[in-house]
């Protein structure tokens, strides 16, 4: 018979369980493969973005260390809506935006149908027209700041061959800058949007225009009841992550104007690079970032909303 002591005591020592126990091991092997990209994220995602929150209630000149740094609470943000030159990179940028966002998508609709239902080698004009999307953006600019030039350039040329005796400047022309970017911007884009659209018609089923061909439906009906409709969920895709991205465009600006001429072709991403690392104020420059976020951030959610409500 036990007696209770032995029972308690052989009850404690079961209780014990190792300390490395398998799957302690597991879980220790699965947290050191995970270390690395979770110290990336916090590194370079998380404590970026807090310290420029921070930065933005602050003045502090890049030039004088963290020693610099003095809070100024709203001020930067009160001065941003008696900035005109803020007004004017916004302004240029809306622009941008709405030009090229709809512009880009219905051409690449166009040619995405085409390429789908008409033509033959579909993988060889796939890859022509995603080859200006892969280029860098160096080769980009200079091949198009040739085309551009106001007198040596052949689009010029061929203007002034057609009658039109006074062309535009265009990247150096105030009137013109920003539409010159513009017709890169889509230029560019064109075989990624393509390419999106492509993959979306695939999973359109054949048989729903064969239904419509023997209902005695129109190529241009077919594509308006059921090309569209069914791709809406890519073309909300497209426009969102399009809308993104054209608020984020710097490269173009900085290699082709730099902003200007007379900040004609300003934008907001390339207005914060000029007060953070031209004038060294990151303060304001965060100050710009956020507002750039908020902006980003309203746009999109209308976005969300408009495409729930077409649903």
């Amino acid at each position: 018979m036990t007696s209770p002591q032995m029972s308690d005591r052989a009850g404690r020592s079961g209780a014990v369980r190792p300390l490395w126990t398998q799957a302690r091991r597991e879980a220790l092997v699965g947290w050191l493969f995970v270390l690395p990209e979770f110290l990336g994220i916090v590194l370079l995602g998380a404590f970026p973005l807090l310290f420029s929150l921070y930065l933005s209630f602050t003045d502090w000149d890049l030039v004088g260390g963290l020693g610099s740094i003095r809070f100024v609470g709203l001020d930067n943000f009160q001065a941003l809506l008696e900035d005109t030159k803020f007004m004017k990179a916004l302004t240029n940028n809306l622009i941008y935006t709405a030009a090229t966002v709809p512009v880009g998508m219905a051409i690449a609709l166009v040619f995405a149908v085409i390429i789908h239902s008409r033509l033959f080698l579909k993988e060889y004009f796939k890859v022509v027209f995603f080859i200006p999307y892969i280029a860098t953006t160096v080769a980009v600019a200079a091949v198009w700041s040739a085309l551009f030039h106001p007198s040596l350039g052949p689009i010029n040329r061929t203007l002034m061959k057609l009658g039109i005796t006074d062309p535009p400047k265009w990247l150096g022309d105030t009137d013109f800058a920003l539409w010159a970017i513009i017709i890169i911007a889509v230029w560019q884009s064109i075989g990624y949007n393509i390419v999106i659209y492509l993959a979306g018609l695939t999973n359109i089923s054949d048989e729903l225009y064969e239904a419509a061909n023997i209902d005695g439906a129109t190529p241009l009906q077919q594509f308006w009841k059921i090309t569209i409709p069914l791709l809406a969920p890519t073309t909300f895709f497209l426009s969102i992550t399009l809308i993104v991205s054209s608020f984020k465009v710097f490269d173009l600006i900085a290699f082709l104007t730099s902003g200007g001429p007379n900040n004609s072709t300003n934008v907001m991403v390339y207005y914060i690079f000029e007060e953070g690392f031209q004038r060294f104020r990151m303060g304001y420059a965060s100050a710009l970032s956020w507002a750039l976020f908020l902006i980003i951030a309203f746009i999109t959610i209308i976005t969300w909303k408009v495409q729930k409500k077409q649903e």
